[in-house]
Formats: structure tokens, C-alpha cells, sequence
């Protein structure tokens, strides 16, 4: 019989991953390309999901190619992605109605703000789990319909759909058949409910957001729909089976089926993510309270989560920003050229800061600077911020669920940077676990469709695929790592509200 496969499509916020997984959990072949950021203006961040579909589809192409395949080959397709993105496009032409707001951007801080000062947190917070931040994306789809003459009322009509990357990537490889995403994205609008699985009528009055506009929301391990021949590789239909946010389909392919299990994905940004089991555990220390997935018919399960807006794009900053770097890969050895930050200290606020911190206004800070400071004291200032602010979110999720983390697994592209992970083994006193395979992003999304498909058994087989890379063990003496920890958290508070006085 002719071996089968999963396609993992994987939408990052700045490229797309094209991964082609074997019953092993082997990656037999990639594709990869970036696509074009846009910034239209100070703490603005746009792409366009026209390009992002076609980068989609040429990178599917190059993966079969490169691992000499069909597509015939492929039993089922995973998709995951940036989550928060916000697309608006038009039912009868399948074209987006404008550029899709990025998690990342930060244009809707005062909305977010005037919601606050009603008093109205705790109360958003209870039904979904999720601050009043920018990040999410049900200011950003008011934003969108506030800013087009006519939109609003054409999505009262049915005629404008929203959805999140994934359901943009569906609703176009279906060849418009299915206007869906999954429990996990639809966790982080601002819309649903996250306790009674339903988009809130309340919060949608609200936000004043039609709910003809939202796409139906199914477990994240299903068969949503198959593929259009004729815009997909011109075969036989495949089955899209598998849909998680990003930071969720890495928990799954980092194995943390069980509740107290943690990650850390280092990408654009970082995301810490705990898995509570099949209660959805509050937060008292502004922490998300998120769902993690749904299985089936099995009941969702939910996650703690904090949001550390940027990480990677501190590094990709360095390179297309100042210049001061030709790859990202530079920085690892330029940080262990001196030995240690010499007092340079790097907040990366480019974006505000998120978890636990919360701040849209706090911006961008290097502070520490001598005569003596060099370009590679401010790499490892960078990469040591990815650190500390991981270290600020573990900490505050031990608070909330009163739980010492036995190890953190690490993956994404930062976690082959043998630099970094020691660091953060020693900022955190705790064990730190790189996995044989680090793009568990993509391998989640494939565990998700192959148990949809039925081309893997249950989660005992998939956790029994884990295997270690490299495991990092503190080596940091305390006073040292506490002295560290507390000159990054002076740095934090000076950069604190810098552009709340911008007219």
C-alpha cells in the first residue's frame, strides 16, 4: 500500500510553513516563504490575506516537490495560525474587504481603554477568559467596519464575512465552501463565550458586531471540508481535518495532555501556555484563561496563557530595523562573544507589552548604555529579554494555580539557540526541554487532522512520539539570577505608559 501523510500548513505572523508529516511524526519534506508586513503607521501592523493564500499554496507546492510526492499522497490537511488577525472579506467574490489587522497592532488601545474605564473587565474577562487589550480581535473587526462607508451595514446583511487566518485559509481551499474556525481561535475574538461555547450576544452588542458576519465554530479535530481541485494542486478532494491557534497546536504537538503540563513557543512573539484539563481555571494575575482544543465529541479542554507580544521580532528588528545583524542566526554567537550584558538591558515594548503586564503604551527601551556597550552586548541584551519575560509569566501562573513547574518544553526557531535556552534555565531555576522536533506548531496541527482522519489512533499513540533533544539544567548562581531579574524589572517600569502623552 502506498504510504500516507499530513499536510501542516502553518500560518505564522510573518511567514508560511508548508510541513509534510510520515505516520512517525517525521517531517519528510517543507516549504517556506515570508510575505510582506505592513506598517502604515506608528503601532500599526497589517497583512494582506490575498497574499497570504497565495504564499499558502506555493509553498504547499514546493513541499510535495522537494519530497518528490503527490498530492494524492496526502490523507489530511491541519492548519494553524496567528491568532487574533482579524479578516473581513466579501461572500460573493471571495476578496478581502481591506488589509487584515495583525495581533500585533495596536490602533484600538483607546477603544480597549474606554472599555475599561466603564467598568467592564471583570465582566468581559468572566465570559471569555481574556483583558481588554488590542491583541484580540473583536476591536479590531469594529475598527475595520467603523473605518469602510457601508461595511457595517453590509455585514448586517450577511454579505461580510469575518474570520481569523485559519477560517480566511478554509473558506478559500474549500473553494468558499466553509466559513468555519475552530474552539480555540474563537476563544480569542472577544466574542465567545468560553464556559457555554457560543458567540455572546451581549459582548457582540457591545462591540456592535453583526453575528451574520461570524464563522460557525467546530472542534478542533474534525473534517470541516475538503479541498477545491481546481484551486488546490487540480486532484481528488482532501480533507481539511485539523484547525488550532498557534500557541494551542504547539501544547498539542509538545504532548501536555495533561493538566499542569507547560510550553513556551519562541516565535514573533512567546506564549507560555499550561494546560488545566477540562476546567477553565481563572486568572488573578492577568493571565489568559483560554481553551486549548476540542477533540471530537470529547469535552474542551482549557489552558492558562500568557502573551508575550515580541520575542522573535526583536531579533528580526535588529536585522531589518538597525541594520545591525544579516540573519537572525548572528545573534547567538555575537551574544556569547562577551560574557555577560555588562548592565545593557533591552525591554521589547515595540508593541506594548503584554503579559502580565498589559501596558499599550509602554514602547521599546535599551538602557545601560556606556562607551564600552557594543553591538553585542545589545544582542544578548535581546535575546536575555526573551528570558525575563518569560520568567514574568511562569511566575505569575505559579501564583495563580499554586503549582512549582517541574520543566518548561520549549520549541519554535529560538529554541535551537543553545545560548538562549541556558539562560533561561537560569533566569528560571527551573529544567527547560527542547523536543527532537521544534516546529511542534505544525506537528500539533498535523496530530489534530491525522486523529480526525483517523491516520493516528488517540493521544497515548502521539505522546509516545516525544523525544528530547536537549535538556538544560540552572547552573546560575541565586544571587546572580536574582540581581538580573530585578535590574530587567527597573528597566520595565521606566518604559511603563512612554506614548500615553502622544497627541
Amino acid at each position: 500500500m502506498t504510504e500516507r501523510y499530513i499536510l501542516a500548513i502553518d500560518a505564522g505572523t510573518t511567514g508560511i510553513t508548508a510541513l509534510v508529516f510520515d505516520h512517525a511524526g517525521r517531517i519528510r519534506a517543507r516549504g517556506y516563504s515570508e510575505f510582506t508586513q505592513y506598517y502604515p503607521r506608528s503601532g500599526w501592523v497589517e497583512h494582506d490575506a490575498e497574499e497570504i493564500l497565495m504564499v499558502a499554496l506555493r509553498v504547499i507546492g514546493e513541499a510535495l516537490r522537494a519530497g518528490g510526492l503527490r498530492a494524492a499522497d496526502i490523507q489530511g490537511i491541519g492548519i494553524t495560525n496567528q491568532r487574533e488577525t482579524a479578516v473581513l472579506w466579501d461572500k460573493s467574490s471571495g476578496k478581502p474587504v481591506g488589509r487584515a489587522i495583525v495581533w500585533q497592532d495596536r490602533r484600538t488601545a483607546p477603544a480597549c481603554e474606554g472599555l475599561r474605564e466603564r467598568g467592564l473587565e471583570a465582566w468581559v474577562q468572566d465570559r471569555t477568559g481574556l483583558l481588554l487589550d488590542p491583541y484580540f480581535s473583536g476591536t479590531k473587526i469594529g475598527w475595520l467596519l467603523d473605518h469602510e462607508p457601508g461595511l457595517r451595514a453590509r455585514a448586517r446583511r450577511g454579505e461580510i464575512a469575518f474570520g481569523t487566518i485559519d477560517s480566511w485559509l478554509v473558506y478559500r481551499l474549500s473553494g468558499r465552501q466553509a466559513h468555519v474556525t475552530d474552539y480555540s481561535n474563537a476563544s480569542r475574538t472577544l466574542l465567545y463565550n468560553i464556559h457555554e461555547l457560543r458567540w455572546d450576544d451581549e459582548l457582540l452588542e457591545l462591540l456592535d458586531i453583526p453575528k451574520a458576519m461570524l464563522p460557525e465554530v467546530m472542534p478542533s479535530s474534525w473534517v470541516y471540508a475538503e479541498t477545491d481541485p481546481e484551486l488546490f494542486l487540480g486532484t481528488r478532494p482532501i480533507p481539511i481535518a485539523g484547525i488550532a491557534g498557534d500557541q494551542q497546536a504547539a501544547l498539542f504537538g509538545q504532548a501536555c495532555y495533561r493538566p499542569g503540563m507547560a510550553k513556551n513557543t519562541y516565535g514573533t512573539g512567546s506564549f507560555v501556555l499550561q494546560h488545566t484539563g477540562t476546567e477553565a481555571v481563572p486568572s488573578h494575575q492577568r493571565l489568559l484563561t483560554t481553551i486549548a482544543w476540542g477533540i471530537g465529541d470529547e469535552p474542551v479542554e482549557y489552558a492558562q496563557e500568557g502573551a508575550i507580544f515580541v520575542t522573535g521580532s526583536a531579533v528580526q528588528w535588529l536585522r531589518d530595523g538597525l541594520g545591525m545583524i544579516e540573519s537572525a542566526s548572528e545573534t547567538a554567537e555575537l551574544a556569547t562573544s562577551v560574557k555577560d550584558n555588562d548592565g545593557v538591558y533591552f525591554v521589547p515594548a515595540l508593541t506594548g507589552l503584554g503579559a502580565p503586564h498589559w501596558d499599550p503604551y509602554a514602547r521599546g527601551l535599551l538602557i545601560g548604555i556606556t562607551r564600552g556597550t557594543t553591538r553585542a552586548h545589545v544582542a544578548r541584551a535581546v535575546l536575555e529579554s526573551i528570558a525575563y519575560q518569560t520568567r514574568d509569566v511562569l511566575e505569575a501562573m505559579q501564583r495563580d494555580s499554586g503549582i512549582r513547574l517541574a520543566e518548561l518544553r520549549c520549541d519554535g526557531g529560538a529554541a535551537l539557540n543553545p545560548m538562549l535556552m541556558q539562560f533561561q534555565a537560569d533566569i528560571l531555576d527551573s529544567a527547560v526541554v527542547v523536543p527532537e522536533i521544534v516546529e511542534t506548531t505544525a506537528l500539533g496541527a498535523a496530530y489534530l487532522a491525522g486523529l480526525a482522519t483517523g491516520f493516528w489512533e488517540d493521544r497515548a499513540e502521539l505522546a509516545g512520539k516525544w523525544r528530547v533533544r536537549n535538556r538544560y539544567t540552572p547552573q546560575l548562581a541565586e544571587s546572580r539570577r536574582e540581581r538580573l531579574y530585578r535590574r530587567w524589572h527597573r528597566a520595565v517600569a521606566l518604559s511603563g505608559g512612554w506614548a500615553r502623552d502622544e497627541d
